[in-house]
């Protein structure tokens, strides 16, 4: 019985913990994660460092990379989770040029709880609260159209295992 691969995008606000639910998705499905924020340029992580946020212009290269790198997934037939904050609907459009059958699980979260998040984590590029209100005015909050919503005060296993049911993955038939 052939597998089903899948393209799934995790978007959300910085401190939504995309790369850590992606990561934990990736190994329940099987797929390859990779982090989109790997994949910035130089100038718009020095950018993001210094506390100014990005704006389209910023996001145009960034985005056509990765709806690349979807495509190539896609053209393989392999199953990739991608975290991208994936804010605004056009952004989302631009990737799924890369798959139109791109996935989305949207991580949302309560201001609050994601300027705790981004207060308690070490080592990243994006700084403060002036960057989430930025993230959070340019938000442009997917529908369950277009995907599946979750709220960040679940635990990141109860996440993944909810979203995972939406999947249809095969089903393993007794030995």
């Amino acid at each position: 019985m052939k597998t089903l691969s899948h393209r799934i995008l995790v978007m959300g606000v910085s401190g939504s913990g995309k790369s850590h639910i992606g990561r934990q998705l990736a190994q329940t499905v099987g797929a390859t994660f990779i982090d989109g924020d790997d994949y910035h340029s130089p100038a718009n992580v020095a950018k993001m460092a210094s506390g100014t946020p990005l704006n389209d212009d910023d996001r145009s290269e960034w985005l056509g990379t990765l709806a690349a790198l979807i495509a190539d997934y896609r053209a393989r037939d392999a199953s990739l989770v991608i975290a991208c904050s994936g804010l605004k609907k056009r952004y989302r459009d631009r990737l799924r040029l890369g798959d139109s059958e791109l996935q989305i699980l949207y991580l949302e979260g309560t201001q609050t709880l994601l300027l705790q998040r981004l207060e308690t984590r070490a080592g990243h590029f994006f700084k403060g609260d002036t960057m989430l209100a930025s993230q959070l005015a340019d938000l442009e909050p997917p529908d369950e159209k277009e995907a599946f919503n979750v709220s960040i005060a679940l635990s990141p296993m109860q996440i993944v295992d909810q979203f995972a049911a939406t999947l249809l993955l095969p089903t393993r038939t007794p030995s």
